[in-house]
């Protein structure tokens, strides 16, 4: 939003700001914050940094170390459309006091600058300058949720209007079938004027939209589409959606959730995320000639991807959850293989257009359920690292993979079953990612060991299904 902290600081003065909320990103992939008074925000904060309390987020620093310093983005700001009290936004990047340094030093493990450190190394290799990342995340609109977590009461509830199941036999008729929400118009999408609210505070804080609709789930599954953006910008738009979409909901009584797999038979949301390279204002993924008009270069990007896609699950595709939408026959594509047009492969490629500005590919293993930043970091280094070995994908295959004969589907490789699998590929291989310094091995080891709890913690606690399933035995 503005050029420089002068002109931040301008803006306060001359629009009647009252606040200042500081925000940032903590290692699993939450948005925290902090606030304050407008008139405790001058140029000098860009330097010298605002102090937080590092050991109190999940992944940062132990409490003997605790002291760490915020400094502000002014490119990141925005005006925050649910406070009450005129407040601006600014993303923060994470820095560590100067202790034995002139001046407050990166933090290795801040998310966002890993995204920084990921294009900067991009521009060192002269491969490219640019990258561009166009995510298209899924989420669920509920009217209401209930779940509990105790010993002697477990489980879970989710109403929605629009899912038949909910609502007792009665209601207005149009409820919409399980996986037939692609994409019915109103009085069966319940969600239109919702999703257009949506869409109107997203770009009135910088997000670019491109369209919006109901998605293939029953209650309440929506997409909306932004503009692709380079990879950390992006980034920072990915987290004003999700907090734009949660926001939305809580106004109208309701709840959204990005959760990749909360409703049992029906499909799960996804984040597939296209990407291309570009060098001095020209695309390089395109070559007319190659399979599906994608240049030899793209071929080892997609390669890279491919080879690393088991580790790079730990990184996507986060959570126990995740697992549950990386099955065969939801549109999820669990197989590492390359297709044109086909939505069951790992990489999609888009044939909408021939323009070679156009030419892309899309990744379609990925959730929003984990740490933006370092989803679009790690799968930049992947492609990376293809290009660097001038890898080779896997023969492309233009089928249904889910109808393959059991000996076509044996030669091609999968993702993980499980976050736990996943978590395995990536303590195997992870050297990709440490390449120029991108990623470093105590960010890696902090995500492995809190995934690690995470998957202990569901694992350790018996299901609602395994009652229905084993307790007359």
């Amino acid at each position: 939003m503005f050029k420089d902290a002068k002109a931040l600081v301008k803006y306060l003065e001359e629009n009647s700001i009252k606040y200042v909320d500081l925000r940032l990103c903590d290692v699993p992939g939450r948005w925290q914050h902090y606030t304050k008074p407008a008139r405790e925000f001058d140029e000098g904060i860009f330097e010298r940094g605002s102090g937080f309390d590092g050991s109190s987020l999940q992944g940062f620093q132990a409490i003997q170390e605790s002291d760490m310093l915020l400094v502000p983005d002014p490119s990141s700001a925005f005006v925050d459309p649910f406070f009450a009290e005129p407040t601006l936004v600014v993303l923060c990047d994470v820095y560590v006091p100067p202790v034995n340094t002139p001046k407050p030093t990166p933090y290795p493990k801040d998310p966002r600058q890993i995204a920084k450190r990921a294009e900067e190394y991009l521009r060192r290799t002269g491969i490219a300058d640019t990258v561009y990342m166009g995510p298209e995340a899924e989420f669920f609109i509920f009217d209401r949720v209930a779940f509990k977590d105790e010993p002697f009461d477990f489980g879970y509830t989710v109403e929605s209007v629009e899912a038949r199941s909910n609502s007792g036999g009665f209601g207005d008729g149009h409820w919409i079938r399980k996986k037939e929400g692609y994409f019915p118009v109103p009085p069966s999408d319940k969600h239109q004027d919702i999703r257009g609210e949506m869409v109107r505070l997203m770009e009135s804080i910088g997000i670019e939209v491109e369209l919006h609709h109901h998605e293939v789930a029953t209650a309440g599954q929506a997409e909306i589409d932004m503009r692709y953006d380079t990879l950390t910008a992006m980034a920072d738009k990915l987290y004003k959606y999700k907090y734009v979409v949660k926001n939305v909901a809580a106004r109208h009584g309701k709840t959204a959730t990005f959760m990749p797999k909360p409703i049992f038979g029906d499909n799960g949301s996804g984040m597939h995320t296209h990407q291309s390279l570009w060098k001095d204002g020209q695309p390089l993924f395109a070559d007319p000639k190659g399979y599906a008009g994608l240049s030899k270069l793209a071929m080892h990007y997609v390669a890279g991807l491919l080879a690393h896609g088991p580790a790079l699950s730990a990184i996507t595709s986060p959570t126990v959850n995740s697992y549950r939408r990386l099955v065969p026959g939801y549109e999820a594509p669990v197989n590492l293989i390359i297709s044109a047009r086909n939505r069951s492969a790992a990489i999609r490629v888009p044939m909408y257009s021939n323009n070679p500005k156009a030419k892309r590919i899309e990744y379609r293993p990925p959730d929003s359920s984990g740490n933006i930043y370092l989803t679009f970091a790690a799968m930049l280094m992947a492609g990376l690292d293809g290009i660097r070995r001038e890898l080779t994908p896997p023969t492309p295959t233009d089928k249904n993979l889910y109808t393959l004969s059991a000996r076509e589907a044996r030669r091609i490789k999968t993702l993980p079953k499980s976050l736990e699998e996943a978590l395995d590929a990536l303590e195997r291989d992870h050297d990709f990612l440490l390449e120029g310094g991108v990623f470093s091995s105590e960010l890696l080891e902090t995500w492995i060991e809190l995934k690690r709890e995470e998957a202990a913690q569901v694992r350790l606690r018996p299901s609602p299904i395994e009652y229905a399933m084993y307790y007359d035995i």
